[in-house]
């Protein structure tokens, strides 16, 4: 059963840099905007030989959308058919379906994608696929390449490459379009996806805890899921984002477990057996609730706010580590953060049997705006600097864009070549958007 899933908020791009130079009285740069409505309307445009930036729902924070003057921004959100089979458990969305909106469309189903970034509200399915998202359910359901069974794509020459039927899996060659998830869009246009889905869980439990310190914390968290239990959400935070959160001492974690409801207890009491064996104070429900209640509470007016007096910034960097390289990963760059700002939290979440994420949000202010673009790329760059050194991945989940771009040949090493070679034989000339990862020159 076909249909339209129209809802479209107003977006902004979230890059602090890019608000930051608004701020200081620089113009964005000309250029056009056009919401093709078919599959065809796209190609005709990549056919014409213009430099493209495709667009979602434009919340990226590492400034993948960042368009040059005289570029075509593609806004695809009017590429919006949903399609839900509920028998196979699969959902086929256009790149322009908003996150929220296809979500409740999926719940009056009794379905759910089970991927939930903080910022849902005003993401778009290809946005989600270009960025290679994850949500804040990954240790459950894995990231959204978890979630993709199939791509239809328009390749830079204008050919569009249908998505095969939906199979449960399949070893008939290489998963060829899992190259487009995450490449945000320098190696093809995302214009639709299948997906996977699944029942809504009959329950949900979660709790909160105090744990004494960060490496308490992240020793309950690696018990949980190595032992694998598969929790739906966990969360620790550092001692200064326990504070921020309202909690004085210690580190807060917050755990759900879910499915049928003899499941899900079962699992929160697994869940809190962990946690009491390292000492953790119960906190009961509070936490849990409190957390679900702002959980898509999104950044763009608040940090527009936070951002007009001259001199002042704030962003978030988020690394991921394995469990033994993520105590010396925080601690350094937790330091190096506060060098450079001043305001340093940091929480833990997606894990995984191998480590998990750490997500940093740092705030700073300078007496004027040259010094504070100087400390706030300081920031960047040694924040970027140590996780290479330490071995650990530059971006868990937010993408590349440009904040990103000038360290990722370091980080996907020999991969580097492959990748040249890959976006050199579907764009030669460099037209998809040139300005993010795309923009960084081949070997």
């Amino acid at each position: 059963m076909g249909g339209r899933v129209t809802e479209r908020r107003p977006v902004h791009d979230l890059w602090p840099l890019a608000l930051m130079r608004e701020r200081a009285g620089q113009s964005p740069p000309a250029v056009e905007v056009v919401r093709p409505a078919t599959h065809e309307e796209v190609a005709a445009i990549l056919r014409s030989g213009r430099r493209v930036v495709p667009m979602g729902g434009a919340s990226g924070v590492c400034g993948a959308l960042a368009p040059g003057a005289g570029d075509v921004v593609l806004d695809l959100g009017g590429l919006d058919r949903v399609e839900i089979d509920e028998a196979n458990c699969t959902v086929r969305a256009g790149a322009g379906v908003n996150g929220m909106a296809l979500e409740r469309a999926l719940g009056e189903r009794g379905l759910t994608l089970g991927h939930f970034p903080s910022s849902l509200p005003v993401t778009t399915v290809g946005g989600l696929v270009s960025t290679r998202s994850s949500g804040q359910e990954s240790s459950r359901h894995g990231g959204i390449e978890d979630m993709v069974l199939g791509l239809t794509v328009a390749l830079p020459d204008g050919r569009v490459v249908e998505a095969r039927p939906p199979h449960p899996r399949t070893a008939a060659g290489p998963p060829l379009h899992l190259l487009f998830v995450g490449a945000e869009g320098a190696l093809g246009v995302v214009l639709e996806a299948v997906l996977r889905v699944r029942r809504r869980p009959e329950a949900v439990v979660g709790r909160g805890w105090r744990l004494p310190d960060v490496e308490a914390g992240l020793g309950v968290m690696r018990e949980v899921v190595q032992r694998d239990l598969r929790p739906l959400v966990l969360r620790l935070y550092d001692p200064a984002d326990t504070a921020f959160q309202g909690l004085d001492g210690g580190c807060l974690l917050v755990g759900a477990a879910s499915g049928p409801r003899a499941v899900a207890d079962a699992e929160a009491a697994a869940l809190a057996e962990a946690a009491g064996a390292a000492g953790a104070e119960p906190l009961g429900e509070a936490p849990w609730e409190r957390w679900l209640a702002h959980r898509f509470d999104l950044s763009a007016d608040r940090l527009r706010e936070f951002l007009q007096p001259p001199g002042a910034f704030l962003d978030t960097i988020e690394l991921a580590a394995s469990w033994t390289a993520l105590p010396g990963v925080y601690g350094e760059v937790r330091d190096h953060l506060a060098a450079a700002g001043g305001l340093v939290l940091c929480h833990f979440s997606h894990a995984y049997a191998q480590g998990c994420c750490a997500y940093f949000t740092f705030a700073g202010s300078a007496p004027d705006e040259a010094a504070a673009e100087a400390a706030y790329r300081e920031a960047w760059r040694g924040t970027m600097e140590i996780a290479l050194r330490r071995g650990a991945t530059i971006s868990h989940h937010h993408g590349v864009g440009q904040a990103r771009a000038p360290w990722i040949r370091a980080e996907l090493g020999g991969w580097w070549d492959v990748w040249s070679l890959v976006r050199g034989a579907l764009d030669p000339s460099g037209r998809l958007n040139p300005h993010g990862m795309g923009g960084v020159e081949p070997s």
